[in-house]
């Protein structure tokens, strides 16, 4: 399985963007899949995680802000990411386990692919 990020980028504090994440190589047809986050200094953070279900689950401190999506027919996984702040620079990374769609974790070490990550930059 292989997973490919874009649609990081420059933006303003109050702005949006929308990452993205591509899909490729999988077999399995159930699955769970999440977006984390490695800020400087700081430990890698789980955001939000969708099953192929459209089962959702987020971390408390993106509630309202952050939503993910996953569009099965064009396997792709993206976060709309609304209202940003400067705390929200990081690198932004997919990830995903296969056939284990039944549990919503936003543990890092529950996931088997990873992607290659994305920069998103807040500025003030």
């Amino acid at each position: 399985v292989q997973l490919a990020e874009s649609g990081g980028g420059s933006v303003q504090f109050g702005g949006f963007l929308i990452p993205f994440c591509a899909v490729s190589g999988s077999t399995h047809s159930t699955y769970r899949m999440a977006w984390f986050r490695l800020a400087s200094g700081k430990v890698l953070e789980g955001l939000a995680v969708i099953n192929t279900y459209g089962q959702t689950a987020y971390a408390d401190f993106v509630k309202g802000r952050f939503t993910i999506s996953l569009d099965n027919a064009k396997n792709t996984l993206y976060l709309q990411m609304n209202s940003l702040k400067p705390e929200d620079t990081a690198i932004y990374y997919c990830a995903a386990m296969p056939l284990e769609w039944y549990t919503l974790y936003l543990r890092p070490e529950t996931y088997q692919y990873w992607g290659q990550g994305t920069q998103v930059t807040v500025s003030s």
